[in-house]
């Protein structure tokens, strides 16, 4: 018998492939790659400053697509690269970084917030209830693969 996608993954997974496709279309409204704007996103929610690990475990996109974006924002003048220890790197937005973020990145911030808000309580709690639990089954599964 051949495995099938249930109906109910499937909608999941064009629920996340939408929202996905809705975070490029902020992007491509921005003016930036979809690389660009998780360095941003990520820098911009965290104080406007990260490690670059914690960029490419948090947007789930690749250190080669990651470092090809900060390449261009810091040629842009946008971010500067520091040590932190041992061979970790720390992203910091300067002043032009801080203004571009505040005119996209924090502009999605304000929309996630809002959208989150609108909901109740108990909403909340149970959707990040059930999307913690589906991602630590995943992992856990893949792990086992």
């Amino acid at each position: 018998m051949k495995p099938t996608v249930t109906n109910e993954m499937k909608r999941l997974n064009y629920l996340t492939s939408e929202i996905d496709a809705a975070y490029h279309e902020a992007a491509l409204k921005f003016g930036l790659t979809d690389s660009t704007m998780q360095v941003l996103y990520a820098a911009g929610s965290n104080g406007g400053n990260c490690l670059i690990r914690d960029i490419c475990r948090l947007s789930g996109i690749s250190r080669q697509t990651v470092n090809s974006a900060l390449r261009k924002l810091e040629a842009d003048g946008a971010i500067y690269l520091e040590a932190d220890s041992g061979r970790r790197k720390k992203v910091f937005l300067t002043q032009k970084g801080q203004e571009i973020a505040k005119n996209s990145v924090h502009r999605l911030f304000q929309i996630e917030n809002d959208i989150f808000a609108s909901w109740p309580e108990a909403d909340q709690e149970k959707y990040l209830e059930l999307t913690q639990r589906f991602l630590l089954s995943f992992k856990d599964k893949v792990k086992r693969l």
